[in-house]
Order: structure tokens, then sequence, then C-alpha cells
């Protein structure tokens, strides 16, 4: 049921102390019965795996981060505006502003250097919404992109890293310089500075090393373009852009976006990942690394030097430094999977390195003083397990779904894979799919498919857990789910990636028509005859894509959530609209093919989603209306481009299963939508 899903308890990653002894994560349940959250902080036991309260208070603290050279100290950020501590603290600063993002370093004097980020005027002060003034006005008056962004319209205010010292000689205060915008300082011409870069942008855009006397952060910047800064926490100096304009990485090809800048434990290099192409989101992500000095000239940055350039995967963050900076850990999609990977420093670049972890997909991880690695995985049994890898092998500390009531029966026994062949011939690659079968599976009957596509397209459906396409949920509703990789699917190469451009509605297409006859032809309990399909954002555009071609007659009901930024669409279609050779606009357009549309179909599309805007459901809802094709629309004006809420989930869950229920299952279709 919807409900156990979105009413279990959801755990952050956990965040090791210094020593190694204990990992801090937070937690928070919803309930439907009260219509309130619980949270909390809780304290795991890295040697035994207990877990017990750790007597912080959810509802006064911000968040918390360890305290170099503690062994289990901690600083955190107070949620309230109070300017005395009672539970035992001491107070070191009082911040004028929400900031958040906190990373901190401990010096060679004994200070703390520390990073944060806030929304920040123009001017470049923190933004206190607590004082803004609202203008007597509500027009909002732009002269360029963006007016808006995913959710959000967008005003003059941007986000920027602030950076502080609190002083060891004065029991820690903050020094009299304040808060230092550094984001402020820096020169641009079309694009205004912006740390973390929005909508998805956190504290991993920048990092403070370990010594505490260099910071660095990412950028925003014009299409995908994006570098990482580097300056020094004892000048005045503006930071430099250490791949940017002019620099060695630029001259030697590396433009594209950068993140995840991370220092070694020696302070003296820089890690980052950064794609090649300007205007390609889903070229590949390369790690690479960098001298970098502070002296008399300013910051110094060192040729970048590739440890991934032979390995075909995107590498993605955190980005952790071994104790001896002698290598790097990162993870990598990999077949369907988020892995953590090793890159040794005096790599010559070719290496292929092979994966720490297997099955389940790697959220967060860090690296314990013993070289041993604390991993938070998922899996779509389980959405958090704490567990240690060492030499191979795994240790498991907790796993959710072997704790948690409203996961009762979950587990891989209901999870297998399958691989089939895919329709370009000039990649030759066989293609993958995840198939889910209900918890309580009976073998010697047969289940409608559920027939679920990825939205990206530069993405993958695979082993994970997710509070929003809970791939077990739907299972349980009596379906089998299949959710293929097709054509432009990440995780398996950059090949299969790049094969997308300019062929939306060809070998995306194709594929899916293939894996559709696989399934029919080889998994007997799967009853192909009364199945329904189901997609979001690009897995949208598919589905009515499949609306318009011969394989929307072979499902009973389909589910459109939110069909498919500028330059994304540029490159996957060979330019802009009115270019003569970006055919694929029209080419690949479902409306060139209203006539064949006759499939039940459920449109899904909310008032804040800015990416795709609420007028191409509602285009594609009047349609199917005027043409007579059962159909139904639902929008929530407090959601964006994912349904976030737990109880807009709950309906957006009722609903959808009730339609397709109702197709594939011959269920009672309900009365509450509103009507004439």
């Amino acid at each position: 049921m919807p409900t156990l899903l979105l009413g279990t308890t959801r755990r952050s990653a956990a965040d090791p102390s210094p020593d190694g002894s204990v990992a801090l994560f937070s937690y928070s349940q919803y309930s439907f019965k009260d219509e309130s959250i619980k949270a909390g902080y809780e304290i795991l036991d890295l040697a035994t795996g207990k877990i017990d309260e750790s007597g912080l208070n959810a509802s006064e603290i911000n968040e918390i981060v360890w305290l170099p050279g503690t062994s289990t100290g901690i600083l955190y950020i107070n949620a309230t505006n109070e300017k005395s501590a009672n539970d035992g603290s001491v107070l070191v600063a009082y911040l004028d502003a929400p900031y958040t993002g906190l990373k901190v370093a401990n010096s060679s004097s004994g200070d703390l250097h520390f990073l944060l980020n806030c929304l920040a005027y123009p001017n470049g002060t923190a933004v206190n919404p607590e004082s803004e003034v609202t203008p007597l006005h509500t027009g909002r008056l732009y002269s360029d992109n963006y007016v808006r962004h995913w959710d959000t319209w967008l005003d003059k205010n941007r986000f920027a890293v602030f950076a502080g010292i609190l002083l060891a000689n004065k029991s820690f205060e903050l020094a009299s310089t304040g808060m230092r915008n550094l984001n402020h300082e820096i020169f641009f011409t079309t694009t205004q500075s912006e740390t973390p870069v929005q909508p998805f942008g956190d504290s991993s855009d920048y990092d403070v090393s370990s010594d505490g006397s260099l910071y660095a952060f990412l950028n925003k910047a014009n299409y995908t373009a994006s570098y990482i800064y580097v300056g020094s926490f004892t000048s005045s100096d503006v930071a430099v852009a250490i791949n940017g304009p002019g620099s060695v990485a630029d001259t030697a090809g590396h433009r594209g976006a950068s993140s995840q800048p991370s220092f070694s434990a020696d302070s003296r290099k820089l890690a980052y990942v950064q794609q090649d192409g300007v205007d390609y989101e889903s070229d590949r992500l390369i790690l690479y690394t960098v001298d970098v000095t502070f002296g008399q000239t300013g910051i110094t940055a060192g040729e970048p030097k590739s440890l991934s350039a032979g390995f075909d995967r995107w590498v993605f963050g955190p980005l952790i430094w071994a104790a001896d900076s002698s290598s790097i850990y990162a993870t990598a999609e990999d077949y369907a999977r988020v892995k953590v990977f090793n890159f040794p420093t005096n790599s010559d670049g070719v290496l292929v390195p092979l994966p720490l972890t297997s099955n389940t997909s790697v959220s967060s991880f860090s690296v314990l003083p013993d070289s041993s690695l604390f991993v938070t995985p998922t899996a779509i049994w389980t959405p958090t397990e704490y567990s240690i890898v060492s030499n191979g092998t795994k240790k498991t500390l907790f796993d959710a779904s072997s704790v948690d009531q409203n996961l009762a029966g979950l587990g891989a026994h209901t999870v297998s894979e399958i691989f089939y062949n895919g329709s370009n011939p000039a990649t030759q690659q066989q293609l993958h799919a995840m198939v889910v079968k209900p918890t309580y599976y009976v073998s010697n009957k047969t289940y409608p498919l559920a027939f679920i596509i990825h939205g990206g397209p530069q993405s993958y459906a695979g082993n994970e857990w997710s509070n929003r396409w809970n791939f077990q949920t739907w299972a349980d509703q009596g379906y089998i789910v299949v959710a293929p990789n097709p054509t432009g699917s990440t995780s398996f190469g950059q090949q299969l990636i790049d094969s997308i451009q300019g062929q939306w509605g060809s070998w995306p297409y194709e594929d899916l028509v293939k894996a559709w006859e696989f399934i029919d032809e080889n998994l007997n309990d799967v009853d192909t005859d009364t199945g329904i399909a189901a997609g979001a954002s690009f897995g949208g555009y598919m589905i009515n894509w499949i609306q318009s071609n011969a394989l929307g007659k072979r499902f009973k009901a389909l589910s459109t959530w939110a069909s498919e930024e500028l330059w994304f669409l540029r490159h996957d279609m060979k330019g802009s609209l009115w270019d003569p050779d970006a055919v694929g606009y029209r080419k690949w357009n479902p409306q060139n093919h209203i006539a064949n549309w006759s499939t039940p179909h459920f449109v899904v599309h909310s008032s804040l989603d800015y990416r795709l805007p609420e007028s191409d459901g509602l285009a594609l809802f009047n349609i199917l209306q005027a043409r007579g094709v059962p159909s139904r629309f639902l929008s929530f004006a407090d959601e964006g481009h994912w349904i976030l809420q737990q109880q807009n989930s709950l309906f957006w869950h009722t609903e959808i299963f009730n339609w397709i229920n109702h197709y594939a299952q011959s269920g009672v279709l309900d009365d509450v939508p509103i009507g004439n």
C-alpha cells in the first residue's frame, strides 16, 4: 500500500565521527493518522551496530558537523534565534541569516575556518527572510534568461558561499571580519555568480582544505561550462578559476561542467570532475587532480591530471581522498547501480578500476581511520542500509527492511534483471531492464505487465530505492514491473548515451519495442495482454510517443507524468527549433500522430513545474478529450517536476493505481474527478 511506502522512516546518510567509533544520522517519519512528522538524531555504534538516541533536539538543530581535531566533538547550527545554549553546548557565533551547508577545518593556529552558503542580495549581504521588505506590486521584470527555473521564479538574489573564522584565543568567537561573501568578489559579464548551483547544488559544490588554508567552490555559468575557483583563507585576493578560460585545463579542451571540488588530506592537491563539452549536459564526467598552492603571486594551479580517462563511466562524488593522499575514492554509475571505486593518484589515466561495492546503490560513503569504507546504500527492497566494506568483505550494521514494520516481507528475492538485444546496429549492445515481482509472488500464476520508462533521457532505471517511483510499490498492486534502459540510458557506457542525439523517437522507442517482445516471449509469468505503461519526464514524452505508434496498442492504459533548459535540447535535437538541421523537433513530435491516439491515458502535470510547463500536459489532455479517448488530468498547485509532499503523493499513488487497476485488472474506477 502507498501509505506503507510514504509512512516509512526516512534516514539520512550516517556520518562517522573523526575517530571512527560512531556515526550520526537524522531520521523523520510521517504519520498519516496524526498528519505529523516525528524527527530526531540517532547514534550508530560502528563496532556493534547498536543504535541509540543522540540526545540532540531535532527541532532546534539545523545541521551538524563533526569537529576536526576531536574524537566526537560537534559543531552545529541552531535553528532558533536563541542567543544562549541550554544543552551544555557553547554558543560561539550568532548568524544573522539562515546559513546552511557547514564545512569546517582546523587551522595551524587552532582557529576554525569554515564555509557556509546562503541566499545573498546583489550587494553581497546575506538575505534574512524575516527582515525582507515586500514590494507593493507583484510584477516581475526580466531582460535575460532565466525567468524561472525548476519550481522558482528568479529574482536578483543569488546563493553564495560565505567564509568565516572562529578564533581559538577568543573562545572560538566569530572573527571581527564577519562573514565574507566569496562569490560577490568574482567579476562576471553575463551570468551572475552563484554557489551552490541551483536547483540541486549543496555543500558538495565547495570545500575547505584540511589545514584550513585554502577554499574552493564551483560557480554557475552559461550552457554547461562551469569552473572551480580557489582562494586563500588568509588573503583578501579574489578566488581564481583554476580551470577557467586561458587555463591549462581550457587549453587541453576540458571546457564543460565541473563539480565536486575536494582537497587532498595533505591540502596540496584538489580533485574535481569535469566534462569536455560546453553544451552537452550528458558528456562523460572525468576525474582530475591538480596541484594548488598559494604564494606571493597568489593562487597557482598546475596541470590537471586525469585519473579516469580510460574508465567508460561517469565519475560522481563524493570524492574522498585516502588518508595518505595516494588515491581517491569516488562513486560511478555501473550497470544500473551506483558503486564505489578507487583511483590511485599515480595512475596513468587508462586504469579501469574494479568496483568495491556490488549489488546495491551507494548514496553516500566515508573512509574510516582504518581505511575501511563506511557506506550508506539503498536498493529496491530497502531505503537505508549502513555497512562497512573492508578487503572485499561487507559487514551490514543496519538494514531498514529487516527492522521497519512498514517494509515487512521486502527483500532481494523479488528483484532480478534481464538483458536483451537492442535495435541500433551501430552499438550492437545488449540492453538491460530491472524486473520486480510482488512481495508475495505466487509462482503458478501470471501478473499484468507494468512497463515503467525512466526520465532523463540520460538516466537509468536501477537497483535503488525511490520514494516517488518505487517499483516494489507498483509491483505490490499485482503487477510484474519491468523497467528498461533503452538508448540514452546511463551506466552502460558513453556510446549508448550519445546515441540518442537526434533520435528521441527512433532507437529508444525501438529498444522499448524489443524489450516488450522479449518479455512477451520469455517471461512466462508476465501477462502482456493486460499490461500498462507509465513514465515521467522523458519517460512521459516516450509514453506520448508510444501512444502515437504501434506499441501503444499493446497496453490497456498509459500514464504520462510531465513530458519533456534550452542548451539541453540544443544538443539532443542538434540545434534550436529554427535551425534547419534540427529536424528532430518535428520528426519526433507525438502531435504529428494524433490520429493514432486511442489507449486510455492518465496525465499528471503540476503548476510549479517550470522545467516542463503545465500547458504541455493540458494540451495533451485536451487532445485526448477531443478525440474521445478515456483520460484524466491530475495537477497539484503546490508541486513541481516531482511530487514531494506525502499527502499529495498518497493522492497521486491512489489515483494512478485506481486508473491502471481498472483497465488491467477490471477494478472499479472511482468518481473522484471534477467534472461537468
